[in-house]
């Protein structure tokens, strides 16, 4: 598997509580998982509170099962004026394992708010398109 793009933003084991009606980590959870993520970068990257917007692109190319870790990954892909979009990839690990799997990925919008909860411009520095 090739590298990761991105930083690590969350680290957390699957519980039983996480899996679906069959056995597996719940798709759901995952994606949940990733948006946390992606909103912990906004929100540092920022400075600001950040709500999502958007959520495209997903794909679940991998299986976890309960113990298992994932990690998840995340980068800035996109700014607009008062919107950032992030590229989520999370990597499942065998807990007595060291190999990763791509088990999900994804993209987030978040818009960005001031202390009133209104939306506000981006910095200038945050720009990368």
């Amino acid at each position: 598997m090739s590298e990761p793009e991105g930083e690590l933003v969350i680290r957390v084991t699957a519980m039983p509580t996480d899996l679906n009606p069959y056995g597996g980590v719940f798709g759901g959870w995952l994606m949940c998982q990733l948006a946390l993520g992606a909103s912990s970068l906004v929100t540092r990257l920022t400075g600001l509170k950040a709500v999502v917007v958007g959520a495209t692109d997903f794909a679940f190319p991998g299986v976890m099962q309960v113990g298992d870790e994932l990690n998840v990954f995340a980068q800035v892909i996109r700014t607009g004026r008062t919107s950032v979009t992030v590229r989520t990839q999370g990597l499942g690990r065998s807990r007595a394992g060291h190999d990763q799997i791509e088990v999900a990925n994804g993209s987030f919008t978040f818009v960005v708010l001031d202390t009133d909860d209104k939306p506000c411009p981006v910095a200038t520095e945050l720009r990368v398109a």
